[in-house]
């Protein structure tokens, strides 16, 4: 993993305590009535949602599982799945829980709590995970930079989303991102470790 995706991870988790203690300051009120002006009611950006539903997500991931199984019998890679997904979605409920805001009013809203975006938290955990392991022994430098760009565009989608569904306030969205990363890079430098020790016990 490269060197600059750790501190930019201590970046977003101190963006993510922000956005937890500002949400209601009316920069952030402003801020989430702009975005829900500019991408509200997007019928392209919604159609992104179903990458950030829960039984999609759930599909792909046991589908990464058994890739990591098969082809290497990779077991850190595996518990690396289930760290980042399956831990990171107990987190995130967790959390809602925990600041209990409401969602935006509109009819028919989801009465699970806001905040942060389940869609734009496990959405980036599982999308960045993904391609993790596509570009973990991938040596054409080009194709990496490809995958991710274009994981990171879809992860901006799926969350945007939930926006443009008028389900999330724009922060809630903008925190999932930020804590989701932040859990992501914790997991990876926790797999890079272990892969570093493994080798140097079999040396």
């Amino acid at each position: 993993m490269k060197k600059l995706f750790y501190p930019l991870g201590m970046v977003t988790l101190l963006g993510f305590a922000a956005l937890f203690l500002y949400f209601e300051t009316e920069e952030i009120i402003q801020f989430d009535s702009q975005m829900a002006q500019l991408f509200g009611d997007n019928k392209v950006i919604v159609l992104f949602h179903y990458l950030g539903e829960t039984k999609f997500i759930i599909f792909i991931s046991l589908l990464l599982i058994a890739f990591l199984w098969f082809r290497s019998n990779n077991y850190r890679g595996m518990l690396f799945v289930v760290f980042t997904v399956g831990l990171g979605n107990v987190m995130n409920q967790s959390l809602k829980k925990w600041v209990e805001r409401e969602r935006p009013d509109v009819p028919q809203q989801l009465e699970t709590f806001s905040f942060p975006s389940g869609h734009a938290m496990v959405g980036i955990l599982y999308l960045f995970t993904i391609a993790y392991f596509l570009t973990e022994h991938q040596s054409n430098k080009f194709v990496r930079l490809l995958i991710w760009i274009a994981t990171v565009f879809i992860t901006f989608l799926v969350g945007l989303s939930r926006v443009a569904e008028n389900r999330h306030y724009a922060s809630d969205v903008l925190a999932g991102w930020m804590i989701g990363y932040t859990w992501f890079v914790l997991v990876a430098m926790w797999y890079e470790y272990r892969s570093r020790a493994f080798k140097k016990h079999t040396l």
